[in-house]
């Protein structure tokens, strides 16, 4: 996959509900997703998968042991990402609170009906779940690992000033941030 498809996946996902709550600081995190791709060659065709990641505890990271990323059980197309991503850290610095990502047991089926419905639909039903840490994110077929890890990234990117202030309250990092 080359970085015009990372470019078009990441530029493509949107996220439909998001989680209630953010991750957590001292803990592992379970989150809940709904993925929602369009079908490549049929506008009437939806692809939907359901599983869940673990993110576990923020860890603060040097800049040097960014690039040790991990990103279990993932494809080629999502490691490739986290190695571009580990490439360009100064564009994320957001991550170098450090994250591990796990993709566990996916659920995937396929609705013939357009995007939008089915995202409505699905939308609907998580609602009705009431689980504070599920959401509905819509992206592309091609690439829907992207999608799926530029979620995570910015749930991460939200959580982080809370975690940081949290983490300074408790004292693990002194007044500028640093350990």
């Amino acid at each position: 996959m080359n970085e015009d498809s990372f470019q078009f996946a990441v530029e493509n996902t949107r996220l439909v509900l998001p989680p209630q709550r953010r991750l957590e600081t001292f803990g592992t995190t379970m989150v809940n997703y709904y993925l929602v791709t369009e079908g490549m060659d049929n506008v009437a065709l939806s692809h939907v998968r359901e599983g869940r990641i673990e993110a576990e505890k923020p860890q603060i990271l040097s800049p040097h042991h960014f690039s040790k990323l991990l990103v279990e059980g993932f494809g080629e197309k999502a490691e490739a990402y986290a190695a571009f991503i580990s490439e360009n850290a100064h564009r994320f610095a957001f991550l170098r609170h450090g994250f591990r990502f796990r993709k566990n047991e996916i659920r995937s089926y396929e609705v013939h009906e357009p995007l939008e419905t089915v995202l409505g639909r699905v939308r609907d039903e998580v609602k009705a779940k009431d689980d504070a840490m599920s959401a509905v994110v819509a992206g592309v077929e091609d690439g829907w690992e992207v999608c799926l890890l530029k979620f995570m990234i910015d749930l991460i990117h939200t959580s982080a000033p809370w975690q940081m202030e949290e983490m300074r309250r408790r004292g693990f990092l002194g007044e500028g941030g640093q350990q």
